[in-house]
C-alpha cells in the first residue's frame, strides 16, 4: 500500500464501476459489483453503504491470487471449483480486503448505519462472477486481479466516495 494524499477512489453504484483519481485525473478504472439490494446503510440490509468513506486497513498483501478468507483471516485454501462445490452458497472474500470505514456520523459511521461494523469491504471474487452488474451482500466486489492492481495503489485513511448517481465526484 502506498501513501499519496491526493488520490481517492470513487465507486459509483449507478456505473458499477470503481475509479482511482489522482484529484480530477483519472487514473485507472475497473467493473465492480456493489449490493444486489442496492444503496444503504442499514445494518443486515445487504446494501451498499453510501457517502464518505476511508480505507481502514488493507488485508492480503502477498497473497495468492484466489486465496480464501474468512473473518479477514486467509484460511490457508485457494479457492477452485472442488472448494465452491463443497460450500454452496458461501460468499467468497478472495485474494485482497480493503476494508472500509465511514466518516459521516448518523450516515455510515456509529449506530445501526456503521460501515465499519457492517465489514463492508473492496475485496477479490471467484473468477466468474459477473461484473458491471449489482450481486454482493453490500460489499464492492472486483475480478482478482484487477483488486491486486488497485492494492498495491491505495493507502491507508484514502478517502473513499461511494455515489449512486446523485454525488459528483467533486463534492
Amino acid at each position: 500500500m502506498q501513501a499519496d494524499s491526493d488520490r481517492w477512489l470513487w465507486i459509483e453504484i449507478d456505473r458499477q464501476r470503481l475509479s482511482l483519481l489522482d484529484g480530477r485525473q483519472l487514473l485507472a478504472q475497473w467493473p465492480v459489483s456493489t449490493a444486489l439490494n442496492g444503496p444503504g446503510e442499514r445494518v443486515d440490509s445487504g446494501c451498499t453503504p453510501r457517502g464518505e468513506h476511508r480505507v481502514r486497513i488493507g488485508i492480503g498483501d502477498g497473497s495468492p491470487l484466489n486465496s480464501v478468507f474468512v473473518g479477514r483471516r486467509a484460511t490457508g485454501e485457494i479457492y477452485d471449483e472442488q472448494l465452491a462445490a463443497r460450500h454452496p452458497g458461501r460468499d467468497w472474500i478472495l485474494t485482497r480486503i480493503i476494508w472500509l470505514t465511514g466518516t459521516e456520523s448518523g450516515r455510515n459511521r456509529g449506530g445501526d448505519c456503521d460501515t465499519l461494523r457492517r465489514y463492508i469491504y473492496i475485496h477479490g471474487s471467484p473468477d466468474g462472477t459477473p461484473m458491471g452488474v449489482p450481486g454482493s451482500h453490500g460489499c464492492i466486489r472486483m475480478r482478482n486481479a484487477d483488486v491486486v492492481e488497485l492494492f498495491g495503489q491505495i493507502s491507508t485513511g484514502m478517502r473513499v466516495l461511494i455515489s449512486d448517481g446523485g454525488t459528483r465526484a467533486d463534492a
